[in-house]
């Protein structure tokens, strides 16, 4: 009869922080995504693959016309630097973003408030870079052929 194999001791997956001096800045990217809908606030590492942390202005209030507003985001932000400053992240890279596309180019308005909230927060921040899909040639917009009619 075969030798009982001993139980791997399971450690539990997860985050841990990096090792790093005092003086230097471990960085991640805060993706902000910021609809006329809602705004999602993403954290991932600098390579963009494993997520740190994702909040959304919808995670934090009650009502659904609340989502994309400037206190939601600021609340959602104010929350991913909290759980950010846990796992060891310091500073920030940020990729701000609109719908874009054959939509609207402008940011949304938890944009500049969850911005805001970030720097704020004792974050420190990197670059800030806008970046919205801009079609070089597209499919044909919404709205038909006279556009649409107010």
């Amino acid at each position: 009869m075969a030798p009982k194999k001993k139980a791997a001791s399971q450690e539990p997956v997860g985050l841990s922080k990096p090792t790093v001096r005092e003086d230097e800045n471990v960085f991640g990217v805060a993706h902000i995504y910021a609809s006329f809908n809602d705004t999602f606030i993403h954290v991932t590492d600098l390579s963009g693959r494993e997520t740190l942390v994702r909040i959304t202005g919808g995670m934090k209030v009650k009502a659904d016309r609340d989502e994309s507003s400037p206190y939601a985001a600021m609340i959602a932000a104010q929350d991913v630097a909290a759980r950010c400053k846990e796992l060891g992240i310091t500073a920030v890279h940020i990729k701000l973003r609109a719908t874009g596309g054959t939509k609207t180019k402008t940011p949304g308005p938890g944009a500049q408030s969850a911005l805001r909230a970030l720097a704020r927060s004792g974050l420190k921040i990197g670059r800030i870079e806008d970046v919205t899909p801009i079609p070089t040639d597209s499919t044909r917009r919404k709205g038909g052929r006279r556009g649409r009619r107010l």
